[in-house]
């Protein structure tokens, strides 16, 4: 069980039975009442976001997931399909369901799959990616009062 106090953005939580991820909260201490934390919570399976609010101190369960490291094999513009490193099994998960993960895994990298009831229903990445820059187009001159930002692919 986790405690409103372990709560952080990206902590997996289980609400009404479903599996839900912490996108946002805030703990609040108004001058009359009793503590209470703001959640906002996306839900793992549908994608759906929900506002709750906790009481300071509640207790929620913990998700009964499974994580496994699988191999990034390819994305079809719908789907992308990852490869169980143990049991060569293939997992194929919709454009939606793995989110900003889609912007920075490339093919045949190692991630971290979660899994609830049997189904896959994220993707988590590492917190820093190293990527290479393969073209960008060439400075205007005169633009550069922003500091001479511009696109890289």
């Amino acid at each position: 069980m986790y405690a409103t106090t372990d709560f952080k953005k990206g902590l997996k939580i289980e609400h009404n039975g479903k599996p839900w991820v912490i996108v946002e909260f805030q703990h609040v201490n108004p001058g009359k009442g009793s503590a209470f934390v703001r959640t906002r919570l996306k839900n793992l399976e549908t994608a759906q976001v929900l506002e709750i609010t906790f009481k300071a101190g509640e207790k929620v369960p913990v998700p009964d997931l499974e994580y496994k490291e699988m191999q990034y094999l390819y994305n079809d513009g719908v789907s992308y399909t990852f490869m169980d490193l143990a049991s060569y099994e293939q997992e194929v998960l919709k454009k939606d369901e793995i989110e900003d993960a889609k912007d920075y895994i490339v093919e045949n990298s190692i991630v971290k799959v979660t899994f609830f009831q049997g189904r896959a229903v994220a993707v988590d990445i590492e917190n820093f990616v190293v990527l290479r820059v393969q073209e960008t187009q060439p400075n205007i001159k005169g633009d550069t009062s922003g500091g001479g930002g511009k696109p890289a692919t």
